[in-house]
């Protein structure tokens, strides 16, 4: 069993969970064989307006993918998608095998396609980190507001506003921050 299913207890646990592109790259780098399939959202609404198709990736062999055109890759090719997800601003959404004790890939996801962010009843559970924001420091550029589709942070009369509640720990703000005040660290249970 893996990390993030024997700390949650399997039975409350969603299909995916988010997690920053580092943890991403953990998670790949405790495997050897890789596949990737078309993402199953990105074709169902047709072409993304932020990356290609094939973001699936998974770690075992006999998952089917959530779309078509399920390949095997090597790790260079699974190290590319991460690169990827990375420069088009993509969330990182590891997904979890059936019985929810292992993590069989990861979906890299936005918020022009993807069902999650579509669809408010899909579920999805949030990251062991969290953003913590140093606003001191932070220049109100609103840079991390358009990369943050789970809308925990806003601009509101040129003021940075943050809800926590609402952050699921994808990192993807400190990505964008131009100034470095933003961190991910550990949320508290």
């Amino acid at each position: 069993m893996n990390e993030e299913g024997a700390a949650m207890g399997e039975s409350n646990l969603a299909m995916h969970y988010v997690c920053t592109h580092d943890k991403a790259l953990d998670l790949i780098n405790e495997h050897t064989r890789f596949w990737v399939s078309n993402c199953g959202c990105r074709e169902r609404r047709g072409q993304c307006t932020r990356s290609r198709m094939d973001v699936c990736l998974m770690f075992n062999p006999d998952d089917s993918g959530s779309g078509s055109g399920k390949k095997e890759i090597t790790l260079a090719d699974a190290m590319e998608i991460l690169r990827e997800a990375e420069s088009k601003h993509l969330v990182a959404r590891p997904f979890r095998n059936k019985d929810r004790t292992d993590t069989d890939g990861i979906c890299f996801c936005c918020d022009d396609c993807c069902g999650y962010f579509l669809d408010p009843k899909e579920t999805c559970d949030k990251g062991k980190l969290i953003e913590k924001t140093d606003l001191k420091q932070c220049t109100q550029c609103g840079a991390c507001e358009s990369v943050c589709y789970f809308c925990a942070r806003k601009m509101k009369k040129d003021k940075l506003m943050v809800n926590r509640d609402k952050c699921y720990g994808c990192g993807l703000c400190v990505d964008a921050c131009p100034v470095n005040c933003i961190e991910m660290v550990k949320r508290k249970s």
